[in-house]
C-alpha cells in the first residue's frame, strides 16, 4: 500500500463492517470502470448491478481478466439508456447508490436530476472530493469543484450542507468548515467574502446545521494553524478547518487538480443531493481512490439509513 493511501485504507476498513451497497453501475464498458466495479465488489463495498449492452460488457471482463461471474447484468443498448436504466433501479428499489462507467458525466447528471423520472431532492446536487494529501493528518473534503459552475448565495447553502453531511458520514468527531476566498476580511469588492459572511449568519441562525463554520479565510489560514495566528485570527476553524468550500467552480477545479498534481494527494468523488449517492470516478484516479470512492459512497449510505430509522 502507498503511504499516500493510508487514509483512505482506513475508510475502506471501516465499510468492511458494512453490507455491501447495492449500486447499480452505469455502462461499465472499459477496463478502468469495469475493474472498480469488480474490485469493490471483492472488497465487499459494493453489491454492483452492471448496466449496459450485456455482450460489450462480458468481452471487456474477457479481454481484462475481470471475473464477472455471479454479478448481474442489466441489459441497455446504449450509455444514455444505461443511466437512465441506473436511475430507474433506485426508484426500484433495488439500488442505493449509482456508479459511473465508460460514459460522460453529464450523460449521468441528466438522467439523475430529469425533473419526470429522475432522483432530485429539495437540496442542490453537488459534488464533493474527498482529497488524501500527503503530510496532511486527515483528509479534506473540498466542494464544489465539478458540478455547480457559479453557484448562488441559495446554491451555496444547499453545497454547504451536502459536505457538512459528508463529514458527518465520514466520521468526522468535528466538522470544521472554511468559507475560501482570497482573503479573510470581508470586502464589498469581492463578492465571495459577501456570501461567505452571509453563510456564516445562517450558521449562526441555524438555517446550516452540524459543523462549525467560518469565512471568508484565505486557503492558507484555513489549514495552516501558523499562518492563521500570524493573522491573528481568532476561530476554531481556521488553521483547522477538514471542510473547504470554494467560491466557484474553476476554484474548486484548481485546487483539487493542484493537490493532485504539485501535491501528489489522491481524489475520491462523490455527487450528494440526490436521493443517492452517485460514486463519480476519473479513469485518471487510482484503484485505490476509486474503491475510496465507493467506501464513501457506502458511509453515506449507512448514514442515510441510521437518520430514517430515527425519524422513521
Amino acid at each position: 500500500m502507498n503511504q499516500k493511501e493510508e487514509k483512505y485504507e482506513r475508510l475502506i476498513e471501516i465499510c468492511r463492517a458494512l453490507p455491501p451497497l447495492a449500486t447499480a453501475v452505469a455502462h461499465p464498458c472499459d477496463r478502468t470502470s469495469l475493474e472498480s466495479a469488480v474490485k469493490a465488489h471483492e472488497l465487499g463495498l459494493i453489491a454492483p448491478l452492471l448496466v449496459g449492452p450485456r455482450e460489450r460488457i462480458r468481452e471487456v471482463a474477457e479481454e481484462c481478466g475481470l471475473n464477472i461471474t455471479g454479478l448481474p447484468i442489466v441489459d441497455a443498448p446504449h450509455s444514455h439508456a444505461a443511466a437512465d436504466k441506473a436511475v430507474e433501479l433506485v426508484r426500484e428499489a433495488k439500488a442505493e447508490a449509482i456508479m459511473k462507467g465508460s460514459l460522460h458525466t453529464d450523460e449521468v447528471m441528466a438522467a439523475v436530476v430529469k425533473r419526470e423520472g429522475g432522483l432530485r431532492t429539495q437540496r442542490r446536487v453537488s459534488h464533493c472530493f474527498i482529497m488524501d494529501v500527503p503530510g496532511h493528518e486527515n483528509v479534506l473534503i473540498i466542494s464544489d469543484a465539478a458540478i455547480n459552475i457559479a453557484p448562488t448565495l441559495a446554491d451555496k447553502v444547499d453545497i454547504l450542507q451536502n459536505a457538512i453531511d459528508l463529514g458527518h458520514a465520514l466520521r468526522f468527531p468535528e466538522v470544521r468548515v472554511a468559507i475560501l476566498s482570497a482573503m479573510e476580511t470581508v470586502n464589498p469588492k469581492v463578492p465571495s467574502t459577501l456570501e461567505a459572511a452571509a453563510l456564516c449568519k445562517m450558521v449562526d441562525r441555524h438555517q446550516i446545521t452540524g459543523a462549525l463554520v467560518d469565512g471568508p479565510l484565505a486557503l492558507d489560514n484555513a489549514i495552516d494553524l501558523e499562518a492563521a495566528q500570524t493573522k491573528k485570527i481568532d476561530s476554531p476553524v481556521a488553521g483547522r478547518a477538514n471542510v473547504l468550500i470554494v467560491p466557484d467552480l474553476e476554484a474548486g477545479n484548481m485546487l483539487a487538480k493542484s493537490l493532485s498534481f504539485l501535491a501528489g494527494a489522491h481524489s475520491a468523488g462523490i455527487v450528494l443531493g440526490a436521493r443517492v449517492p452517485i460514486i463519480l470516478t476519473s479513469r485518471a484516479d487510482t484503484l485505490r481512490s476509486r474503491l475510496a470512492s465507493c467506501a464513501v459512497a457506502a458511509l453515506v449510505a449507512s448514514k442515510r439509513r441510521e437518520e430514517a430509522q430515527v425519524t422513521g
